[in-house]
């Protein structure tokens, strides 16, 4: 009888599913262990809800932001009054009942393709359950809703586990008035008057849309400007559009405390400063899901903030155990969770495997305009990391983007003096992250400034503005903004 390899994956989000995927594709038996549905926060209240509810507020502030300029009559009710109301506005109720649908909708057809690839889905908390065996085995104990218990017997663990939105001990959410990120599509109706508490990229991308929405935001940020992890040029663009859209963008301001006072949110700043508004949004970063999962008997280290230690193939401290996604603190983007569950797989079951090269990946900000990046950035530069040229041009020069009333943006891209290889890039635009596909590709394939200078683009195009950003590089012998 021939052996089949046994593989329990724990956690059911991008890294976990991609990874029952791969395995159950190479002759594996596999059992996904989940207990929220799969597709993880990612499909269930993280990536696809907010980027369904930042859909919604693009076309908004697309249309506020340029139907005059581009000759479009908008109908009122009041045409009495010299400056009537514009009469279009958003239903969150709504909005948020369609986020719910496709959000499920998602994580039903995830859950098909899994079991139709032959993996077995089961409902519950997994565990690991002490050392490895002297056979090579591991013990997976897995707890239903009901209490009832099953042990589970693996050659390979995955923990694809995740993680859940910080608190502050002080400002505590009630899922009314103080809110994480989780609850944000219970709202029926839209918030008056939003306070929005961190301004990294999932502050700045809740901020941004409902202040599309039509609500008025306050944005808290501790840092000097927003988005301080992202390129500082970019950073600059937005917290600019930002107050220009009328966002009180309040910087170097640490919230202390959220209290709900009646109908309304007291938010107690650092320096005794207290800010009011009808609810607040707490986005104070993400903590691992790495508690109870056996890991200590198990021999799989932990770092201090909680994140799972693994290598470039995935692999934990354990043998036979590896893990992927948020709960390793790697990289908290799904694509990079997908990449990290199906490099365990591929390594475990002996398939040809590349180790994980984070300077291949292209993330993107979802906020209006949206921000894409890939490769080395400019605090790469500006550390000595790397020697690298680069070349900024605004969107402003781009004639698609005069046609579509784009005023705000840039694309720059970093290559290597003398070869002219590209090793980075950043886009600032309107659907930024289908634009930064071809600098993925140049960065991913070692490409030259020359060959993406010497590649044809539609005119006119926004992309041709990355073709025009190679050619400065590839003429040009100093490096400098234009």
């Amino acid at each position: 009888m021939e052996y089949v390899t046994r593989i329990v994956i724990i956690g059911g989000g991008p890294g976990g599913y991609e990874a029952a995927l791969v395995a159950a594709q190479l002759g594996a038996e596999v059992t996904v262990v989940d207990c929220d549905g799969l597709g993880g926060a990612s499909v269930l209240t993280d990536c696809v809800p907010s980027k369904t509810l930042i859909a919604t507020a693009e076309v908004m502030t697309t249309f506020d932001s340029s139907y005059e300029e581009l000759g479009i009559i908008v109908a009122d009710d009041t045409p009495h009054i010299d400056t009537p109301a514009r009469v279009v506005g958003v239903d969150l109720g709504k909005v948020n009942r369609r986020v719910k649908r496709l959000a499920l909708a998602q994580s039903h057809d995830i859950t098909a393709s899994v079991t139709r690839a032959g993996a077995r889905v089961l409902r519950g908390r997994g565990r690991l359950e002490g050392m490895q065996a002297l056979d090579g085995s591991r013990k997976v104990v897995v707890t239903a809703a009901d209490g009832t218990e099953e042990t589970l017997v693996a050659d390979a663990v995955l923990l694809a586990t995740g993680g859940h939105p910080r608190e502050v001990p002080d400002a505590q959410p009630d899922g009314e008035r103080i809110l994480n990120w989780t609850q944000v599509y219970d709202l029926t109706e839209l918030p008056e008057d939003l306070i929005v508490v961190g301004s990294g990229v999932t502050g700045a991308e809740f901020a941004g849309a409902y202040q599309a929405l039509g609500s008025r935001v306050t944005l808290v940020s501790s840092r000097d400007r927003v988005l301080p992890g992202e390129d500082p040029d970019a950073a600059a663009v937005l917290e600019d559009v930002f107050r220009r859209r009328g966002m009180n963008v309040m910087s170097r301001s640490r919230a202390q405390s959220a209290k709900r006072v009646g109908d309304k949110v007291e938010v107690t700043l650092a320096d005794g400063r207290v800010i009011t508004g009808s609810h607040c949004l707490m986005a104070v970063g993400a903590i691992p899901n790495s508690a109870g999962l056996g890991l200590e008997e198990a021999g799989v280290k932990v770092r201090e903030s909680g994140h799972i230690w693994t290598d470039k193939v995935s692999r934990t401290t354990a043998p036979g155990v590896y893990a992927a996604g948020d709960v390793t603190g790697v990289f908290a983007l799904a694509s990079v969770a997908a990449m990290q569950g199906r490099i365990a797989m591929y390594h475990f079951l002996g398939d040809a495997v590349a180790p994980l090269n984070l300077k291949t990946v292209s993330s993107n900000v979802f906020t209006d305009p949206e921000i894409a990046t890939v490769g080395y950035s400019q605090a790469d530069v500006d550390a000595g990391k790397i020697d690298a040229r680069a070349v900024k041009l605004p969107l402003l020069r781009n004639p698609r983007a005069k046609m579509q009333g784009i005023r705000d943006g840039f694309v720059k891209i970093f290559c290597r003096p003398g070869t002219g290889i590209v090793v980075g890039g950043v886009v600032v635009a309107p659907r930024a992250s289908e634009l930064i596909h071809p600098i993925s590709i140049a960065v991913d394939n070692n490409l030259t400034v020359e060959q993406i200078a010497n590649a044809f683009t539609v005119y006119p195009s926004l992309s041709g503005s990355i073709a025009e950003v190679a050619r400065q590089l590839h003429t040009r012998k100093a490096g400098g903004e234009v």
